[in-house]
């Protein structure tokens, strides 16, 4: 059995991921800002769970989780990036305090963890890195652009890294979940910007609407969400995108549907700017 080093595991889909991971008999490095809650949801302590304390945003306390894990296990098998949470606001509304507190979390959170880990992985010559994304990092929405650029940002480190990896013996896969029935809309996890623009009400407001509608009723199952991830580190020849829920397979088709209709239309033009 391998080794799993999850950040943001004490609740949503980390902690089914690494609820599932724990069930197919995988030690999991759990971390997250406070172990005790991760701890909390196993009061059974299996053997192959180690609680750390660590922020995404602090790369000294991540370092020392990995060396806790490494001393407890020896290697890490699968990374998976999750820590994260969503914003909501339209591009013009969301502060520069906000867009960047988003950012050290979601992207460079990433990156933190990424310099962590990546060394042992490189030493093994083998690992599977998966980067929790968004479909809203493919085929963004009004109202929630600066979470959808977060996640698009994480679609870029993962393709990049596919081929950096790759010769390593590393696998790269970044997941497209849609909506599922997790805590993610819940405050802890959703930040909402004020309103402040009223201009954008016809554009952003409707979005704002549906999302708190739209909490608790979501469509996904997430312990099927979480078997799909850990089943996608047992295949030969992982995809580098794994979207998750019907909803998210509509959207990616609308997009690539739109691009190609664009990119059809507008071809003269393209094909017009060579020397």
């Amino acid at each position: 059995m391998g080794v799993w080093f999850v950040t943001g595991a004490s609740r949503g889909l980390g902690a089914r991921i690494t609820r599932e991971a724990l069930d197919r008999g995988h030690g999991v490095i759990a971390t997250a800002r406070d172990a005790s809650a991760v701890e909390g949801a196993y009061p059974e302590r299996p053997d192959g769970l180690l609680a750390v304390s660590a922020d995404v945003s602090e790369p000294g306390r991540l370092a020392a989780a990995v060396e806790a894990g490494l001393a407890r296990f020896g290697r890490i098998d699968v990374v998976v990036n999750n820590a994260g949470y969503g914003l909501v606001g339209a591009v013009e509304e969301v502060s520069d305090s906000a867009a960047r507190a988003l950012f050290d979390v979601n992207v460079f959170g990433v990156l933190n963890t990424l310099r962590a880990t990546l060394p042992t992985l490189r030493a093994q010559r083998s690992g599977h890195v998966l980067n929790i994304g968004s479909v809203g990092g493919f085929a963004t929405a009004p109202g929630v652009g600066l979470y959808g650029a977060s996640k698009f940002a994480l679609e870029g480190i993962s393709e990049a890294l596919h081929g950096e990896l790759g010769p390593l013996g590393i696998r790269v896969t970044i997941v497209e979940p849609g909506g599922f029935r997790t805590d993610f809309l819940d405050s802890l996890s959703m930040r909402v910007e004020p309103a402040s623009i009223a201009d954008y009400a016809a554009g952003a407001g409707p979005v704002r609407e549906a999302l708190t509608h739209h909490n608790g009723r979501q469509p996904g199952d997430p312990a099927k969400a979480a078997r799909a991830v850990v089943d996608i580190t047992e295949v030969a020849d992982p995809p580098l995108r794994l979207q998750l829920g019907a909803d998210a397979v509509e959207r990616v088709e609308a997009k690539l549907d739109l691009v190609r209709r664009e990119l059809d239309a507008w071809r003269h033009a393209a094909l017009a700017t060579g020397f």
